[in-house]
């Protein structure tokens, strides 16, 4: 099976599964895209603005996991980032591979962490996979 292909058809699901997401990446730890399902619409979907959000996809991973060492206060879960139109989450998926979830405004982010979780979770299994 096509590890790219397994990955990129958890990201369809998710975004099935939560309307309100508006698109998901998958991405390796040091900043490498491996999958997208981005609308065009919000400048991340193909391109330059793609390969940068997984850029710094990676850097975010790996502040936040710096900030949850030094504070002590466990196992990174997720980095969340809220604007004033809408949201990126950031969920490691397993030792190598990053998911960024993105939803608009009044996302129901309850919805969004789990969910965001549970394909991050599915996505390590495949990449365990591989």
């Amino acid at each position: 099976m096509d590890l790219r292909h397994d990955i990129h058809r958890e990201l369809v699901v998710l975004r099935e599964r939560a309307p309100e997401i508006t698109g998901a990446l998958t991405c390796t730890v040091d900043g490498m895209l491996v999958t997208t399902d981005l609308s065009t619409g919000n400048g991340h979907g193909t391109g330059t603005g793609t390969e940068q959000t997984a850029a710094l996809t990676s850097a975010l991973l790996s502040l936040s996991r710096k900030m949850t060492d030094l504070t002590q206060i466990g196992r990174l879960e997720e980095t969340l980032v809220s604007a004033a139109q809408g949201h990126t989450a950031c969920y490691a998926a397993g030792p190598t591979l990053v998911l960024t979830v993105l939803a608009g405004p009044g996302a129901n982010l309850g919805l969004l962490r789990i969910e965001g979780r549970r394909a991050a979770d599915r996505i390590a299994a495949i990449a365990g996979r591989g």
